[in-house]
């Protein structure tokens, strides 16, 4: 008898911080707004997409409070909302803990494979 899975809602992009950055693109419109308020003109050409994609991604964006925008005349900037970012930060530090961890033990290995002591130098050392 085999298993039957149902299939299972996907949340909407606009659901939450975290389903909303879960696109690589999003990811990096907030990557380029995180050290200066950017038009979506600036967007656009930084990060070679087309402008009714940007302006898709950038509602997401403001619609989960991820980024504030600012009206100048014609104009839209966009800036990132560092406080509700914060949940996204907190939640990858668990994470961050355990890589340090990881790159800690890969330097320890790596140290030891390029500074291997041989036998009859350990041999010597322990005689001396």
């Amino acid at each position: 008898m085999g298993m039957y899975s149902l299939p299972v809602p996907r949340a909407s992009t606009t659901s939450d911080a975290f389903n909303a950055v879960a696109e690589p693109r999003r990811r990096d419109i907030l990557s380029f707004l995180a050290l200066d308020e950017r038009s979506v003109g600036d967007i656009v050409d930084a990060l070679s997409l087309e402008q009714p994609s940007v302006s898709k991604h950038l509602r997401v964006l403001k619609d989960v409070g991820l980024v504030h925008v600012r009206r100048d005349g014609r104009n839209m900037f966009y800036r990132t909302n560092a406080e509700a970012i914060r949940p996204l930060h907190e939640w990858t530090e668990t994470f961050e803990r355990f890589w340090r961890h990881q790159l800690r033990r890969v330097k320890e290995r790596a140290e030891t494979q390029s500074h291997p002591i041989s036998d009859s130098n350990k041999n010597e050392k322990e005689q001396s």
